[in-house]
């Protein structure tokens, strides 16, 4: 194991441990000497390790004092969530909470983007879009479907029509939702909690009215908002099964009758 490796490893560790609230917010990071002997380091790789701590946004270096704890749940930025969010898998009440927020946000993003490029004239060529619906239906109907890719190319549809919309801070955040639902394989898996196949045959409706004259109802569009409610549903219910939410609730009842 390189000294790289331990480096990101250690920090991961220790910023894993501010993520499940082991070390408090405005408390202090053990010290350049307490990482070193904790993790049988040198103190110039612990140093390092604190660095990469403060890089990553979950500490502030303070001269004569040491490292502390920010505040990360209530100050951080994207990449401080999206590293939070890979980080709190070993607690998975925790996890299920802030993959609840990210699918939330992405269905807002994805709505929004899909009835808004229906409402508008529609200037991209559905060859481009039929490409890709193509190549996903090729992947859903294979014999071990790679949910990564098959959610790459939906990330890819979406982004297409954001920027067609011109919606560039909708796709900017919807790049780092794709960013950290992709680095987890628990959330890659959740965005399938239906089949495949359905994925494909909503991006074909979906076509298919874009290439209509007339255009969807206003009842129809309804349906289509309540679906879409439905399936994010689905994917925040299969997360906590994957993550063990469930049976947290099974194992904390005994006791909780017994109390």
């Amino acid at each position: 194991m390189g000294d790289r490796t331990v480096v990101a490893d250690v920090a991961d560790e220790l910023a894993r441990r501010v993520a499940s609230g082991q070390y408090a917010p405005g408390g202090l990071m053990p010290s350049v000497r307490q990482v070193a002997d904790e993790f049988d380091l040198n103190r110039a790789t612990a140093q390092l390790i604190l660095g990469r701590l403060e890089s990553y946004g979950f500490v502030d270096a303070h001269r004569g004092k040491g490292f502390v704890i920010r505040d990360v749940r209530a100050e951080g930025g994207v990449d401080v969530y999206r590293r939070l969010f890979r980080l709190s898998m070993p607690t998975p009440e925790i996890a299920a909470d802030m993959f609840a927020n990210i699918v939330d946000e992405e269905r807002g993003i994805a709505l929004e983007a899909l009835l808004a490029y229906t409402g508008s004239d529609r200037g991209l060529d559905p060859a481009e879009l039929k490409a890709a619906i193509d190549e996903l239906e090729t992947l859903a109907r294979g014999a071990d479907p790679d949910p990564y890719r098959m959610l790459r190319i939906e990330l890819d549809l979406l982004r297409t029509l954001l920027t067609e919309l011109k919606h560039s801070v909708q796709r900017a955040v919807l790049n780092s939702i794709g960013e950290m639902v992709l680095e987890v394989p628990e959330a890659v898996q959740a965005y399938f909690a239906v089949s495949p196949d359905l994925h494909v045959l909503v991006w074909r409706a979906l076509v298919a009215v874009w290439e209509s004259e007339g255009g969807p109802s206003q009842a129809q569009l309804a349906l289509f908002e309540d679906l879409f409610g439905m399936y994010h549903q689905k994917v925040v219910a299969r997360f906590e099964e994957l993550v063990g939410v469930d049976g947290l609730a099974e194992e904390q009842a005994p006791h909780a009758a017994t109390a």
